[in-house]
């Protein structure tokens, strides 16, 4: 039977606390377009998607109003390009970018995931041209995203890759140095990379999925930050419990958005990911809960114990609300995107060592993080290793979203937009890495990937 208060209660979370639907994301299998002729790889692949994703922008609007549940993003993952491109020359990548650019307006949605490699043991021919060509495939497009794996921890991280990817990092800031540098917000290093994720820069459809799929993103941050506020001064304990219970409902939430989509849609329901993801508006801040726990600012003594106790009580909460989680499943932290992290950086009570210690007990990782825009490559080689072996050491996801900024430094700010929000530059340390950089090879597998 249906209960007035929990109807009443869903119905404040959306009207006054941001609950939403952060994004339906339809998973397509490029497998069946492979062919030795560019251009008819080319044709195959955006038939294919906009055959496969045709009703996806309206069926979202219709369980809009049906439901009364906003729906954010409209998304598009497929299967990494790499693995559909092969040996194609960077030129072709980039058309094949152009290609996904093509289908994703003519179907209306918001981005397209899936341009990217895993070369977390070594790099294919393929892969390596794929990387060399981001820079020009996200400087000539602006929904396609990329993303990158470079480690995992059963086959520990590929520095060369790790390299490699710092230098593309630069190379796509500079090519969009008109306009802040906005690649780079499009662009995700990944360890241990999730292949069912709905969330952008990082969404792609893994090999092992069906030939469709709808994976679909909740988000309520100011959900749990408006209980918590109300419960007030209780232990631990009960903290931890209405955290799970609130997860519980906006999981149910995104569960029913996923069944209906997939029914609609004709494709499989794949997973609902926990993610409390944040955006810039004011009380829709993963900061802001755990400042409501009692911090005074985030980033203060006691911030990752905080987030450590959210992070585990959202994902109890949720796989009690739905039998397929995945994706990414946590609370993330992306600096541009919550107002709370931004103020907590502008007063100076965040720094990126603490962001960085923080990633160790949450998704995702160092995330929309805007620096300065002389930096070396090396040095975002050096931010990347170190956020990569947080995550194969912990065997966990992990990644690196920075944004070198041209022509702006510490003091200044960068004004992305819409959900990417605005961010202070951050400083990042002044001291080398590029001979650490520079040895190349792999950093071994952890003793505990040694499972079989």
């Amino acid at each position: 039977m249906l209960n007035t208060a929990d109807i009443l209660e869903t119905i404040q979370m959306i009207r006054e606390e941001n609950l939403d639907i952060r994004t339906v994301t339809m998973g397509i299998s490029l497998f069946d377009c492979l062919s030795d002729d560019p251009k008819r790889l080319e044709e195959k692949i955006y038939d294919k998607i906009t055959r496969s994703a045709k009703n996806l922008v309206s069926v979202c609007a219709e369980l809009e109003r049906t439901y009364g549940i906003p729906i954010i993003n409209r998304r598009v993952s497929v299967t990494p390009i790499s693995y559909v491109g092969g040996g194609l020359s960077p030129e072709c990548y980039v058309r094949l970018a152009e290609t996904l650019e093509r289908a994703a307006v003519e179907l209306g949605i918001n981005f397209i995931g899936g341009f990217g490699a895993h070369v977390q043991k070594g790099m294919m021919p393929g892969a390596k041209n794929l990387i060399e060509a981001i820079p020009e495939a996200l400087s000539v497009t602006s929904r396609v995203c990329s993303s990158v794996n470079v480690a995992t921890t059963k086959a520990g991280i590929n520095m060369d890759a790790v390299r490699l990817m710092g230098e593309t990092v630069m190379k796509t800031a500079y090519l969009t140095r008109d306009n802040d540098s906005i690649g780079c917000a499009k662009l995700v290093v990944f360890a241990n990379m999730p292949e069912d994720n709905p969330f952008m820069a990082g969404a792609v459809h893994g090999i092992g999925e069906p030939d469709t799929v709808i994976n679909v993103g909740v988000s309520g941050p100011g959900v749990v930050a408006s209980a918590i506020k109300r419960a007030g001064d209780v232990d631990f304990s009960e903290l931890a419990d209405i955290v799970k219970k609130i997860a519980f409902k906006i999981t149910r939430v995104g569960q029913l958005i996923a069944y209906e989509a997939s029914r609609r849609l004709g494709a499989p329901y794949g997973i609902v990911d926990l993610s409390l993801a944040p955006t810039p508006a004011q009380g829709d801040s993963v900061a802001r809960i755990l400042e409501n726990m009692g911090l005074e600012r985030c980033g203060t003594h006691g911030t990752t114990a905080a987030l450590a106790l959210l992070n585990d009580a959202v994902k109890k909460g949720g796989v009690m609300a739905s039998s397929h989680v995945g994706g990414l499943s946590g609370a993330f932290i992306p600096v541009s995107e919550d107002a709370g992290l931004i103020e907590a950086v502008e007063v100076g009570a965040l720094s990126i060592e603490k962001l960085e210690a923080m990633t160790a007990v949450c998704s995702v990782g160092l995330d929309m993080i805007a620096v300065p825009g002389d930096i070396s490559a090396a040095t975002v080689s050096g931010v990347i290793a170190d956020e990569i072996s947080i995550g194969v050491v912990n065997n966990k996801t992990t990644a690196v979203r920075l944004v070198p900024v041209y022509g702006k430094g510490v003091g200044e700010s960068v004004e992305f937009g819409g959900l990417l929000g605005h961010a202070p530059i951050m400083p990042l340390s002044g001291f080398s890495c590029e001979r650490f950089i520079g040895r190349g090879g792999r950093i071994p597998a952890p003793i505990h990937s040694l499972r079989n």
